[in-house]
C-alpha cells in the first residue's frame, strides 16, 4: 500500500498548478481552515509532498503529517524546513495511526489526493475510515478527496497522456497514466504512472511506478463513513465530474 517509491522526486508533475504551493493548497480546501477554533490540531494522513500540510503549518495551525511512502514524509519535511514552519512527520500506514497518535485529539482530519483508493478492499477502507474517525474530537471533521471512480471505470482499460507538457523548476515533462481496469469494483486495479522529463539537451529521463487501486462507488464511501460513526456534512459530488470532496463529522 505505501507505493510512490520511484514517484517521490517526480511528484510536483502530478500537482495542479493551483497546489503547487502550500498557500494554493490551503486554499484549495475553502472556508473550512477559516471556521478552525483557535489552536485548532489537525491531521493531513496523506501528505505527499507536504503542500497542504506546510501551509496550515505556515498559518500556525498544530500540523501532524504522516504518509505510507517514507520517501513523501521526506518531502514534506523538506518543505517544512525550507519554509521555516514547524509540524511533526511520521511514515505510518491508516491502520498504524491509533499506535502512534491519541484518540480524539484532533479537530480536522485530511485524507486528500485520491489516496483511500489505495486501501485493499472493502475492508482495507473501512478499516482505515475507522482509524481515521478514532482520532477526531467529537464534533470534528474528516475531509476526503476522492476520483470519481465510478467515471474511470467506464472508461475501460487505457493510455491517458497529458495533452500538453508540464513545466516544474524549469523543466518540462510528460505525464502518462495507464489504466487497467479489473472485470468487477472488487478486484485490484492498477496505475502506472509515466513522468517523462526533457533535457535541455532533448534526451527523456522518465520514471514510472504502478500502484494497486481498489476503486469504491461514492454510495459505498458514504455508507462507510456512517459505519465508523460519522455524518456526511458537506459533498461537491458532480457525477460528470472527475473528483469529489466529502466532509464527515464525527457524533
Amino acid at each position: 500500500m505505501a507505493g510512490y517509491g520511484a514517484l517521490t522526486d517526480v511528484y510536483e508533475w502530478l500537482i495542479p498548478d493551483h497546489k503547487l504551493t502550500p498557500g494554493g493548497a490551503v486554499r484549495a480546501v475553502g472556508d473550512l481552515v477559516k471556521s478552525l477554533p483557535p489552536g485548532a490540531r489537525v491531521l493531513d494522513c496523506a501528505c505527499g509532498t507536504g503542500q497542504l500540510a506546510v501551509g496550515l503549518a505556515a498559518l500556525g495551525i498544530d500540523v501532524v503529517a504522516s504518509d505510507a511512502s517514507p520517501g513523501m514524509v521526506r518531502r514534506t519535511q523538506e518543505l517544512a524546513d525550507q519554509e521555516g514552519v514547524s509540524l511533526t512527520t511520521f511514515e505510518a500506514t491508516w491502520d498504524e495511526l491509533p499506535h502512534h497518535l491519541d484518540a480524539s485529539t484532533f479537530d480536522v482530519v485530511f485524507c486528500v489526493g485520491n489516496s483511500l483508493g489505495h486501501a485493499e478492499g472493502a475492508s482495507g477502507r473501512l478499516s482505515a475510515l475507522a482509524s481515521m474517525a478514532r482520532l477526531l474530537n467529537p464534533g470534528g471533521r474528516l475531509v476526503l478527496t476522492s476520483r470519481t471512480w465510478e467515471r474511470v471505470r467506464d472508461g475501460g482499460t487505457r493510455i491517458d497522456v497529458w495533452d500538453q507538457l508540464t513545466r516544474r523548476n524549469g523543466r518540462d515533462a510528460v505525464v502518462m497514466y495507464q489504466w487497467q481496469i479489473a472485470a468487477t469494483w472488487e478486484e485490484e486495479h492498477h496505475l502506472q504512472i509515466v513522468v517523462a522529463q526533457i533535457e535541455p539537451d532533448g534526451t527523456v529521463i522518465s520514471g514510472s511506478e504502478r500502484l494497486s487501486i481498489w476503486p469504491f462507488r461514492y454510495d459505498e464511501l458514504i455508507t462507510q463513513l456512517q459505519a465508523v460513526g460519522l455524518t456526511t456534512d458537506d459533498v461537491t459530488l458532480d457525477p460528470d465530474g472527475g473528483g469529489y470532496k466529502v466532509v464527515a463529522v464525527r457524533e
